[in-house]
């Protein structure tokens, strides 16, 4: 029985610690396992990953082409439906309950509900996607699916004969405009004599 004066670590879990500095004949050589002294033999000193000893790394020295798309990517927070069997049956779940009850966390552009597991009874989900297997199941179950509505642009609502905040025309290309229709006024003029 194991009772406090008798308690030992794991078997396996300790080992005798290595004695460095103790000769050449110790095993571990006059440097210790250390080398030649060094910045890598040094107290806290190390070397970061990709560091070529000050001259251009390799990583610099490729070319970069193509298009990277982790700067758009949309990541969308998942919650499937045997998390939501938790929620009272006719109530409304949204991301603010999925955030107050942990099943989300950190920032996302929305909200997908996904079909693993079964939902046991009735719940009215807000989401921004849902897939097919969810969106049966729900159903099923007596809920309902309600997709939010994404914010349309700003410029996707303006008309399109007022000019963008930003663009309207300089005093150049007013001169430019103004210079153009009166040379234009001209040559009608003189077609006309």
């Amino acid at each position: 029985m194991i009772r406090l004066h008798n308690l030992k670590p794991r078997p396996g879990s300790r080992h005798r610690v290595k004695r460095l500095g103790i000769g050449e004949s110790s095993g571990h050589g006059k440097t210790s396992g250390k080398g030649h002294k060094g910045q890598k033999a040094r107290s806290g000193g190390s070397i970061r990953l990709g560091f070529e000893g000050g001259q251009m790394p390799l990583i610099r020295r490729l070319p970069k082409r193509g298009f990277n798309n982790a700067a758009f990517k949309k990541e969308y927070a998942i919650v499937n439906l045997d998390d939501l069997n938790e929620f009272e049956a006719g109530s409304t779940v949204n991301e603010e309950m999925l955030r107050e009850s942990k099943h989300i966390r950190g920032n996302h552009v929305g909200l997908k509900i996904l079909g693993r597991g079964e939902l046991k009874h009735s719940l009215t989900i807000e989401a921004d996607k849902v897939s097919q297997s969810a969106r049966e199941k729900i159903e099923k179950a007596g809920g309902t699916v309600n997709l939010r509505e994404r914010a349309t642009p700003a410029a996707a609502e303006r008309p399109k004969s007022t000019p963008a905040p930003g663009t309207e025309a300089s005093p150049i290309a007013a001169k430019k405009n103004a210079a153009k229709q009166k040379t234009a006024a001209k040559k009608k003029k003189k077609s006309a004599e």
